[in-house]
């Protein structure tokens, strides 16, 4: 017995005629005819009644189409679960990720260990601002994003933070700050930022960060002074290094090279921590969506 004669048994006791359920079946009525044959042998019992205008099904044949509609939809079930996990085993991803979340070690582990993991998945990746990423990822341009700090909140997003690392105070080496020894109890706290220079990320493009320093700037009373605001966190690192003035980054930043760039750590009291969040949309639950998304969870739960 096999799943065929099963679905061919079914289609004859729908239609109650052989050679109509030969023509929905796509193939010739004698086969069919010796297909339900076979299967009666193999039950030792009789299925249908044949007679001159069909068949119709026999006492035990009733209860064989039960039991036999319950075996089709569990392996109809069982194939279309199967064919959610190949999909997500194969295809392309649509990744956007920002520039400062570029360089957290995760995302790196993460895109790293999906190339090993999974190598019939091809990556496409894109980088633009925190809103640029969101939005794409709403309008079905990206599977997922992994951004920093949430700048909007499209209906049907769903956002979770994957890690929060601290932030730190870059500036130029030879700027006073500069010279303090680069431990917890050497931090430059939020009053040492009073009347400096800053650079900030343009805030339409990622508001959240910086507009969480200038918030808590105001409650202590420190006004600093926004020299320019730029569209990337590798940028507002260019100016610091001419000169142009101090800015706050997340701590991973420092990865990136910049020999005329100090990094100073912010003082915990500050409460300014920098989050590392993955942005996918919550119809989207299957597929490459779904294996990247799992594979995020992992890594981040084990680092």
């Amino acid at each position: 017995m096999d799943i065929r004669q099963l679905r061919y048994f079914v289609t004859v006791a729908d239609t109650g005629h052989l050679t109509r359920a030969a023509a929905l079946l796509g193939m010739q009525q004698p086969p069919l005819s010796q297909q339900i044959k076979s299967l009666e042998r193999q039950l030792g019992m009789t299925l249908f009644v044949r007679h001159p205008k069909g068949v119709s099904l026999t006492p035990v044949g009733h209860e064989v189409l039960c039991e036999a509609r319950r075996a089709l939809e569990a392996f109809d079930a069982m194939a279309q679960r199967v064919a959610k996990i190949t999909a997500g085993m194969r295809g392309v991803l649509h990744l956007g990720v920002t520039t400062s979340a570029a360089v957290h070690a995760l995302t790196s582990s993460v895109i790293r260990t999906l190339r090993l993991e999974h190598p019939a998945i091809e990556m496409a990746l894109s980088e633009a601002n925190a809103a640029g990423v969101t939005e794409a990822v709403a309008a079905s341009k990206l599977h997922c994003g992994i951004i920093r700090a949430v700048v909007s909140r499209p209906p049907g997003l769903v956002f979770e933070t994957l890690a929060r690392e601290p932030t730190v105070v870059a500036l130029p080496v030879d700027h006073p700050l500069a010279s303090r020894r680069p431990t917890g109890r050497h931090a430059i706290r939020l009053q040492d930022l009073h009347e400096q220079n800053m650079i900030l990320v343009r805030r339409p493009g990622a508001p959240g960060l910086y507009a969480d320093l200038l918030d808590r700037c105001a409650q202590a009373d420190v006004r600093p002074r926004v020299v320019d605001e730029v569209e990337r966190m590798t940028t507002s690192l260019s100016l610091v290094a001419g000169g142009v003035g101090l800015s706050v980054v997340p701590a991973s930043m420092q990865r990136a090279p910049a020999a005329t760039v100090a990094y100073r750590p912010l003082a915990s009291s500050a409460g300014l921590e920098a989050p590392l969040t993955l942005v996918y949309r919550e119809d989207d639950t299957t597929g490459v969506t779904a294996t990247f998304v799992r594979l995020a969870h992992r890594l981040a739960q084990a680092a």
